[in-house]
């Protein structure tokens, strides 16, 4: 149980790591309806919490960076790893 679990997810996070690599932003189709202007923030730590933005549709967009594609490609390769090597069932 434990061992499919965790190839399961591993694969998951690799797979979406593998996504981030062929994609430089992407737009979600719904549209945010803002009634104040948001303050302008800080950039985050690392460009990682503030990867998304609205564009002048009103339209939120994900800028994932550049480091997050190998970040989750070999967290899912480890996790993969683990499950292989996980004890068998008695």
């Amino acid at each position: 149980m434990f061992r499919s679990t965790f190839f399961a997810t591993g694969l998951f996070v690799l797979l979406m790591g593998t996504s981030f690599l062929f994609v430089d932003k992407m737009v979600l189709s719904h549209q945010v309806t803002v009634e104040e202007p948001e303050p302008v923030r800080e950039p985050e730590f690392r460009g990682f919490l503030g990867m998304t933005t609205l564009n002048e549709d009103q339209q939120e967009e994900l800028n994932p960076p550049d480091w997050a594609a190998f970040s989750l490609m070999s967290i899912g390769a480890v996790t993969m790893l683990y499950a292989a090597a996980l004890p068998k069932r008695r």
